[in-house]
This record gives structure tokens, C-alpha cells and sequence, in this order.
């Protein structure tokens, strides 16, 4: 890899433009620090000659498949060449031992099958074409030869593919560490049989990706002294529960509660179920069906899935009779009751609905109906019956489907860790990270900011990793490494979760305040970082923050972000689901003591999330990381489209910093 060259007429160069993000040119003149180009789309420019970059004239037509081949590794020369290799079908790219990895929206099961893995295995890295097959061996061969732990962690914005790599990965790793010729439920089975049933409850189609994880994952795979998987445990962070009753258009819902529909007819008819379109958790957008899915037979695959993860099924009967149950409860609507201030349900459409749901969740059916209707507010003398009006009603069972949804899905995800078992003699693991990447959108709530802070995280891991990794190198071989400038983000880290006064406290501490509302809080956060280089009021908004984020600012939107933040079950709809007849229900809602069943009590989801944040990095520091950064081409989420200014977004925000570092290792 060359310096950056002189430019001089004549020069072959790389400068801005509008549309394509880069566009190639010649150099006509150079005046100062001004440069004349006459582009290949013959428009003639001046710019600056800081923004010139040089471009190899000889440059191979389809790529490189390693960018430190590149005779210049800037930004023009990294996005030329994944998007000349994308056009040649080669969808996997080298940074040094980073993978990257452009979303082909297609099938390509030939680049995936066993015939592929067996050329891969005990391949040196770089050997073959890049491929995900190739990080996960490098891994497990660490693992087997040294005794260490190795982390892969996949990244990306939403619809890049992270869920895809993240199970090719772990296919790899089971057809690696699979007991030869086992027969009935293995390890291996049971852990690459959690992705359906994981997708099912905890994946949707959104706007930009029509199988989107709304949460995040990390698998880790245990392993014996032979190298065979031993154990596996799943952690999973933040699931999505608004989206359970609330969508938008086009999206959908949780894929669970189409399949269901789409059950045999004794199953539906046991369910009163009937087209999804009837039911308002899943009506507030027109997208109902899939393109090219198939939700029945995806109702079968899926209950297959529980099969060999060791769901019975009785389990998964009571699991989709909850799965209807929250459908049926969606459509109960209110009107103001026979008091004042007071609701009920609206008409016999809605009475029948809550029968039905009463039914299901196998609780009394009046107890259901008041807990939706009615307060009991606890007194040292007596207990005070407050009524609720019919928008509180509406907000009192949406607060049920939710917290009876991330019960279900807190159950999935336990009982496929008890199933499949953790190895204590294991002495080695290979974890695998499948979790959102940055996000910047028209509107950014509580789960954006939730998500950054994760990227915050991780880029710091991913900063002290290489990079001190790096300077222990050259301090070693008495190399001068201080020209190189250390982009440290501790500050946007300790901004939003020092304890005290960072923003996750200063949420925690308005929660618990009785007046607080979303300006208040919002206030108190200009008030406390008015002079904080990484925090900004917008100039025309008396609620909104902005944080500048190494991936660019984003500003955050707090109207919610008290409600988001509050994990408590309510005290009526603990007593009414824990006193059900169906033991899975009330195994949902075990029996509180006295003292804390009189209250709903206020749990931090901010400050948890921290918690369990701080825990995954600590376990990734533990190990040897391998990463792949997955890069979606554009937002038609077709092939064969290679959106320039789209996808370089997306190299400024995850793959930029690797590159950057990769360009000061090899310069």
C-alpha cells in the first residue's frame, strides 16, 4: 500500500460529488491549494486540494479481495472496491482480519454448503476468497491450539445481514464441534434449532429489513477438551416489547402472532383465531403478509424447532395459547363507564374478545376486566378502588400485553438455556455477538439511545483492542507510534452512564420523581451538560438532546422516555396472572411477597441494560475478538443495487475506524 501520491495535472483522482458519493476524474490544473478535475461524467470541478484523493490508475477492474492491497486505502479506494467486487457477485471482503460483508439480498446456498465448510477447515486465512466460514475456523483453531477464548462479533445497521452471517457462523461452528453420527437431540442441533425459534418470537419485518432481530443476541458456544461442543448459553438484551401493540406502516408485528393465525383449523378454531387483519395489534399497518412467505408451514418449522430444543408440547400449546391471547385482549376497547371518570368495555364485540382472552390466560374473567378498568390504591386504614378512564384503560391492557409478551419471551430464552445445558468443565468457549448496529433516524426514543450506548460500548472495545494491541507491538520493536492520534470515546460513555450524574441516572431519577415529565427531565439534562462538548440543545426544541456519537451526532427525542424506561408489572395484573389456572401462566407470574405485590414498583431498564452491557464486555474481553461488519448496499432490500451514498454512510459509521486504523499499521 503506497502513501498518498503528489497530485500533479494529469494525476488520476477521486473527488466529491452530490450524488455518487465519489466520482473518478483527471487533474486538468493545480493552482495553491485548489485543484481543477474534469470528471468521468465530464462535468469539470475545483476543489480544495485536501479533498483530492489520489486513485490508482492501475486498479484490478473487479477488486481486491483484501482493502490492504489497495494501493491507497481511503475512503473513494474502500468503497470503489467492495462495490466493484458486489457487481461481480463477491460479497465478502478482507481488512487485514476483518471481514466485511455486502448484503446480496438473495439465496446463495452454494457459497454455504458442506462442501464449502470442508474446504474451509484448517485453511490459512486468506488462503481462500474471504468468507464467514474462514473467520469461524480461525477462531476455533485459536481455541484448540492456544486455549483461548474467542469472540466473533457481527455489526451492522438493521437489514445489512447480521442475522444471516451470525448463523452461518454457528453452523460452521457446530459442523466443526458436532459429535460424529449422534443420534436424537445433540448440542449442536439444539443450538442452531434456538435461531427459529428466537426469530420467531423476537424478530418483525420493519421498514428497512423484513426479518429484523428487535433484539439482541450472544451466543456462547462451550466446548470440551476434543473440541466438540460441550454446552451453549444464550443472552439476549432489549427486546422490543412497544412493537407488541404498537406498529407502524409497513411493518409488522412479532412473526409468532401471524403463524398462529395461520395454524391448522382445530388449532385456530381452539384459539378463535381468525385472519390476522381482524385484530388491532396487527392491523395499525397494512402489511399483513409477506412476500414469498409461507406462515403456516414457517408455524410448523417452528414448532419442530421447540421439538428439538426439548419444548413439550404441552409447553407450546400453553406458549401460542398466551400467543393468542394477547391478540384477543388487543381488540377489548373501552368506553366511559356508568361513573365518572370511569370505563368499561365498549360493546359485546369487545366483552367477547376479553371472555375469549379470559379463557386463554384460563383466569376469571372479572378479575381480568378490572384490572383493566380499576386501581387499587393501598392505604395503612383501607383499600381505595380508583377508576380509570377509558384512554388509561387502553393504556392499563396494552401494559399487560406487553409485560405477559417479554415474559413469554424471557421463558423461551431460559428454557432453551436449561435445555440445552451449561458444560462446568468447559474450559473454553467461542461466543458469538449478533446485536443492532448504530442507529440515526426522523425520530430517535429510548431504544436508539439504548442501541447507541451499545455501539459506544463496543467501539471502545473494538478501539482498545486493536489498537493498544498495536502499540504494545511498536513499542516491542522500538517503532515511533506517536504520530498516530487515539480516537477515545470515554467522554460520550461517561456522559451517558456515569454514576452519578450521567444521563441513565439523571432518567432513573426522574422516573422516581412523582411530577417529573419528559421536559422536566429534559431540562435538568441542558442545565447539568450545558457545557458538555458532546451534548446539544437543538435550537427550536424544549425536549429534544443531541449526542455527538463517534458515528455523528444524533438527536434523541424524550417524550417517552420516562414510560420506556419503567419495567413494573402492575400490581393488578400480577395478582390476576399469577391466581391462573394454567400453571405456564402463573409460572410466568410467580407469587410475590406482600410487601413488594401491594406496590408497583419502579425497575430501571436503562440501568439494567447498562448492567448487562458492562457483563457482555467483560466476557468479550476475556477473549481473542474476530469481527465482521456487515454492510446493507441499499434500502430497496433488492439485488444487484449498489447505493453509493448509502453504503459509505455506513463505512463512516462502523467500518471507517478499522479502516483508518489499518491504514496507520500498514503505512
Amino acid at each position: 500500500m503506497a502513501a498518498q501520491a503528489s497530485i500533479a495535472a494529469g494525476s488520476q483522482v477521486w473527488v466529491e460529488d452530490p450524488g455518487v458519493a465519489w466520482i473518478d476524474g483527471e487533474v486538468v490544473k493545480v493552482n495553491g491549494d485548489t485543484v481543477t478535475v474534469r470528471c468521468s461524467n465530464d462535468k469539470t470541478v475545483t476543489v480544495k486540494a485536501s479533498n483530492v484523493h489520489a486513485k490508482d490508475p492501475e486498479e484490478a477492474p473487479c477488486g481486491v479481495d483484501d482493502m490492504t492491497k489497495l494501493a491507497y486505502l481511503h475512503e473513494p479506494g474502500v468503497l470503489q472496491n467492495l462495490k466493484a467486487r458486489y457487481d461481480m457477485n463477491e460479497i465478502y471482503t478482507y481488512t487485514g482480519n476483518i471481514l466485511i460483508a455486502v448484503n446480496p439480498f438473495r439465496r446463495l446456498p452454494h457459497l454455504y454448503d458442506t462442501q464449502m465448510m470442508q474446504q474451509y477447515k484448517g485453511a490459512e486465512f486468506g488462503e481462500l476468497s474471504p468468507h464467514p466460514f474462514a473467520v469461524a475456523d480461525v477462531a476455533y483453531r485459536l481455541m484448540r491450539n492456544e486455549g483461548i477464548s474467542q469472540s466473533i462479533l457481527v455489526s451492522g445497521e438493521s437489514g445489512a445481514g447480521k442475522t444471516e452471517s451470525t448463523k452461518m457462523i454457528m453452523r460452521y461452528l457446530a459442523y466443526m464441534g458436532g459429535k460424529a453420527a449422534s443420534e436424537g437431540r445433540t448440542v449442536e442441533k439444539q443450538v442452531l434449532q434456538s435461531n427459529p425459534v428466537l426469530e420467531a418470537f423476537g424478530n418483525a419485518k420493519t421498514v428497512r429489513n423484513n426479518n429484523s432481530s428487535r433484539f439482541g443476541k450472544f451466543v456462547e458456544i462451550q466446548f470440551d477438551q476434543k473440541g466438540k461442543i460441550s454446552g451453549a448459553a444464550v443472552r439476549t438484551y432489549l427486546l422490543e416489547r412497544s412493537r407488541v401493540c404498537q406498529i407502524s406502516d409497513p411493518e409488522r408485528n412479532y412473526h409468532c402472532f401471524y403463524m398462529i393465525c395461520a395454524a391448522p383449523p382445530e388449532e385456530r378454531e381452539r384459539y378463535k383465531l381468525g385472519d390476522p387483519s381482524t385484530f388491532h395489534y396487527l392491523n395499525q399497518s397494512n402489511c399483513i403478509k409477506l412476500e414469498g412467505l409461507d406462515e403456516s408451514k414457517e408455524y410448523l418449522e417452528t414448532r419442530k424447532a421447540m421439538d428439538i430444543i426439548g419444548i413439550s408440547s404441552e409447553e407450546q400449546e400453553a406458549i401460542f395459547r398466551v400467543v393468542a391471547a394477547i391478540l384477543h385482549l388487543g381488540n377489548v376497547e373501552f368506553a366511559e363507564g356508568d361513573d365518572g371518570d370511569s370505563s368499561k368495555p365498549k360493546d359485546e364485540k369487545s366483552l367477547s374478545h376479553l371472555r375469549t382472552a379470559a379463557e386463554l390466560f384460563m383466569c376469571d374473567e372479572k378479575a381480568l376486566k378490572d384490572s383493566l378498568c380499576q386501581r387499587i390504591i393501598v392505604t395503612r386504614d383501607e383499600n381505595i378502588v380508583k377508576t380509570l378512564d377509558p384512554e388509561a384503560a387502553k393504556g392499563s391492557r396494552d401494559a399487560l400485553a406487553k409485560t405477559v409478551y417479554s415474559r413469554l419471551f424471557d421463558w423461551l430464552v431460559n428454557k432453551i438455556n436449561n435445555s440445552i445445558g451449561q458444560d462446568p468443565n468447559s474450559k473454553c468457549l467461542i461466543g458469538v455477538l449478533d446485536i443492532y448496529g448504530f442507529e440515526s433516524f426522523k425520530t430517535n426514543s429510548f431504544e436508539q439511545f439504548c442501541i447507541n450506548l451499545t455501539n459506544e460500548k463496543l467501539q471502545q472495545h473494538f478501539n482498545q483492542h486493536v489498537f493498544k494491541m498495536e502499540q504494545e507491538e511498536y513499542t516491542k520493536e522500538e517503532i515511533n507510534w506517536s504520530y498516530i492520534e487515539f480516537i477515545d470515546n470515554q467522554d460520550v460513555l461517561d456522559l451517558i452512564e456515569k454514576k452519578p450524574g450521567g444521563i441513565i441516572a439523571l432518567l432513573d431519577e426522574a422516573c422516581m420523581l412523582p411530577r417529573s415529565t419528559h421536559e422536566t427531565f429534559a431540562q435538568k439534562l441542558y442545565q447539568t451538560y450545558k457545557n458538555h462538548k458532546r451534548f446539544a440543545k437543538p435550537k427550536l426544541s424544549r425536549s429534544d438532546f443531541t449526542i455527538c456519537h463517534y458515528a455523528g451526532d444524533v438527536t434523541y427525542q424524550t417524550e417517552l422516555f420516562l414510560d420506556k424506561n419503567k419495567d413494573y408489572v402492575v400490581a393488578e395484573h400480577q395478582a390476576l396472572l399469577s391466581a391462573s389456572k394454567c400453571a405456564f401462566v402463573s409460572g410466568l407470574f410467580p407469587f410475590l411477597s406482600e410487601d413488594s405485590s401491594k406496590s408497583s414498583k419502579f425497575s430501571s431498564i436503562g440501568s439494567r441494560f447498562k448492567q448487562q452491557l458492562q457483563s457482555l464486555l467483560e466476557t468479550l474481553s476475556a477473549t481473542e475478538p474476530h469481527y465482521i461488519r456487515c454492510v446493507k448496499p441499499n434500502n430497496l432490500l433488492k439485488p444487484a443495487i449498489f447505493e453509493n451514498q448509502n453504503v459509505l454512510q455506513q463505512l463512516r459509521c462502523g467500518v471507517r475506524f478499522s479502516i483508518s486504523i489499518l491504514f496507520w499499521l500498514a503505512g
